[in-house]
């Protein structure tokens, strides 16, 4: 299986800078208690900021700058839990084609609504039904599939996040990044490998949606069912790696940790408290490896990649609620 390269990214970064924003790296003094001085601190790398408010904004403009004219004459279907939904909405809006979306009826409303606030036609189905109908709509419309993480394009696409963590932090020695599909963590492992050798990719997922952990201890994807993937609060982290994304993971990741769903939650508190970023509960799980999974990293320069923000607004203030009641107790 080929996989995709340095080259590839470098392409993808000249082709989708543009569109996209170039998030920066934001140092962390407010952990610097809280962690060993052989750690040397922490960066985020918030893609929180991108116009869609998650990085797959990447992906999808990649994919979707590909296509050649008969392509984009027929128009676009994906199907998501919502970032990659409204990143393809976005980009397919940009280029002025049609997109038809496919989402979970249980996705957050915020992200429904943000992908038709972009132009796109969605349909909502049962949890485990999304990829089923997107096909049978590629089917009936001719139009191009453009799938969340399964696709050379959308992996480079990711990996440009990778490009400008090192080129900001040039000697990083770990950098964090969710995993579910696996796209991002294919990418950005892609572009820090090949720039800085020394580095130590490391995923990081729920507890309750562990496969890829599973899988990359395993050697061979193992499946999980549905059910068990939708237990956990990152809704953007139940989908499971494909073929393609799992030969990059097996090769280019170093480890793949996990944290749990307290974790999770006080992530996010801490990020929208300390470091003045809102996060969704996919995007907090790297800033939570490096808060509570400390003894399962390797020390040194480390950045989290604070994947999305489209977080819903009473599952955030429940959070922040219950944070400030805990300090409260704390401090009686």
């Amino acid at each position: 299986m080929q996989l995709v390269t340095l080259d590839d990214v470098r392409a993808a970064a000249a082709r989708i800078a543009s569109a996209v924003v170039r998030t920066p790296l934001l140092p962390c003094p407010w952990v610097g208690n809280e962690r060993s001085a052989a750690d040397r601190g922490l960066w985020l790398k918030p893609e929180n900021l991108q116009p869609i408010g998650a990085f797959k904004m990447r992906g999808a403009h990649n994919a979707v700058a590909r296509l050649d004219e008969d392509a984009r004459a027929r128009g676009v279907v994906a199907y998501s839990s919502g970032n990659h939904a409204q990143a393809v909405a976005h980009a397919a809006a940009a280029a002025g084609i049609t997109a038809h979306i496919v989402m979970p009826a249980s996705t957050p409303q915020v992200k429904i609504d943000n992908t038709r606030s972009h132009g796109a036609e969605v349909v909502l189905v049962g949890d485990d039904e999304r990829e089923a109908v997107a096909y049978e709509i590629v089917a009936e419309r001719g139009a191009v599939l453009v799938p969340p993480f399964d696709h050379p394009d959308v992996i480079a696409g990711q990996g440009t996040a990778g490009l400008e963590i090192v080129e900001d932090l040039p000697d990083v020695d770990v950098v964090l990044v969710p995993v579910s599909g696996g796209g991002l963590a294919s990418g950005i492992a892609t572009a820090v490998t090949a720039r800085r050798p020394d580095a130590k990719v490391i995923g990081v997922e729920p507890e309750l949606a562990s496969d890829a952990r599973e899988s990359f201890r395993a050697g061979e994807l193992v499946d999980w069912p549905v059910a068990d993937r939708f237990r956990t609060i990152a809704d953007g982290l139940r989908s499971q790696p494909s073929e393609l994304t799992f030969a990059h993971l097996r090769n280019r990741l170093h480890d793949i940790v996990t944290v749990t769903e307290d974790e999770i939650r006080s992530a996010m508190a801490a990020l929208a408290q300390k470091g003045r970023l809102v996060a969704e509960p996919s995007g907090a799980v790297s800033t939570a490896a490096y808060l509570f999974r400390g003894d399962e990293l390797p020390a040194g320069r480390t950045v989290a990649v604070v994947s999305g923000g489209n977080v819903d607004p009473a599952l955030l203030a429940d959070v922040l609620t219950a944070r400030t009641d805990e300090e409260d107790r704390a401090d009686d």
